[in-house]
């Protein structure tokens, strides 16, 4: 995962396409751990405060206090 100062340079657009990745992740993660199959469970913890963590910067975007990356004017 990103760190936080990486994430606050995407677009909302960016912001929503890893959340979804997030949420497909998160659900194989967890049809892992019902079959036994996991080989690291912590990684579960770790993807749910990542759906938390992008979700906080899309309501940032949402609510104008998020910085829009800035665009090359050339």
């Amino acid at each position: 995962m990103k760190n936080n100062e990486e994430l606050k340079g995407l677009t909302i657009e960016e912001l929503q396409d890893k959340l979804a990745d997030a949420f497909e992740e998160r659900d194989n993660l967890q049809i892992q751990k019902a079959t036994h199959q996991i080989s690291n469970p912590l990684r579960i913890r770790e993807v749910r405060r990542e759906i938390a963590r992008l979700k906080t910067y899309i309501r940032h975007h949402e609510l104008g206090l998020a910085v829009e990356p800035k665009k090359d004017e050339k």
